[in-house]
């Protein structure tokens, strides 16, 4: 008896079986890891591991459901009556991004680069119309915007200021670029930058091209409430013309 099955041939197994198994294998062994590192690595910050940029089905089902529930929100933001945006006090916005993560729908995230905002913390100079406020109600929770002093205006570009010139970012530091650039519109030095903007005069839209996104300072103890808007307490939407207080916390 024990010949016979001494001599009995091996169970066929198909290489496309052997090959499954061992995937299915590995993957059980990759999530009884992300399961362990989830549960006790937060002591071990400094060691590098693989599973640490993988995400559970759980995280992508709520950053799906994050995303579409901002876009009704913006949906809804967007249908306000024009009373309750309300008209433009001055002819020039400044806009500071605040926030935005991976919860931020696709359409939100393209109105925030279509206003140059990539980045937190980054701000631009905008001509206020009835239209960009508009457009600033659909990305609320992510913004805070008002009206600039001169005293602001003219601090946020002699200190953040810079030229955009072939993609390259240059430090205002020489009248010569500003002239080469901007000259044809009568621009010639800093000062008439800044006075471009402070009036909103007729190459104004040149001159913000010219200059880029501002990068701003994170303010001292940071933003609390930040997706609230400003008018209840948080600090999001429009201030008007209080945002000179966070403009002078963050330059």
């Amino acid at each position: 008896m024990a010949e016979e099955a001494a001599q009995q041939p091996l169970a066929f197994v198909a290489e496309t079986v052997l090959k499954k198994r061992k995937s299915t294998e590995a993957l059980a062994l990759t999530r009884k890891a992300q399961l362990e590192l989830g549960k006790y690595g937060h002591g071990q910050k400094n060691k590098k591991s693989k599973v640490e940029d993988i995400k559970r089905p759980e995280q992508f089902i709520k950053q799906f459901r994050d995303q579409e529930l901002d876009l009704i929100r913006m949906k809804q933001r967007g249908k306000r009556s024009k009373k309750v945006i309300g008209k433009p006090k001055s002819k020039l916005l400044f806009i500071i991004r605040i926030q935005g993560t991976s919860d931020m729908h696709r359409r939100t995230k393209k109105i925030l680069y279509n206003l140059r905002l990539r980045r937190i913390f980054s701000g631009v100079f905008v001509r206020a119309t009835d239209g960009m406020l508009e457009v600033l109600q659909k990305v609320e929770p992510y913004v805070t915007y008002g009206y600039p002093n001169l005293v602001n205006v003219k601090e946020l570009i002699y200190k953040k200021g810079y030229a955009t010139v072939d993609r390259q970012r240059i430090p205002l530091t020489d009248n010569n670029i500003i002239e080469q650039t901007l000259g044809k519109y009568g621009i010639i030095c800093i000062e008439d930058i800044v006075h471009e903007i402070a009036n909103v005069g007729p190459h104004f839209k040149e001159v913000v091209n010219f200059l880029g996104p501002l990068t701003l300072n994170k303010p001292e103890g940071g933003l609390l409430g930040k997706k609230q808007p400003f008018k209840d307490g948080g600090e999001a939407g429009n201030r008007e013309e209080e945002i000179n207080e966070l403009i002078s916390k963050m330059n």
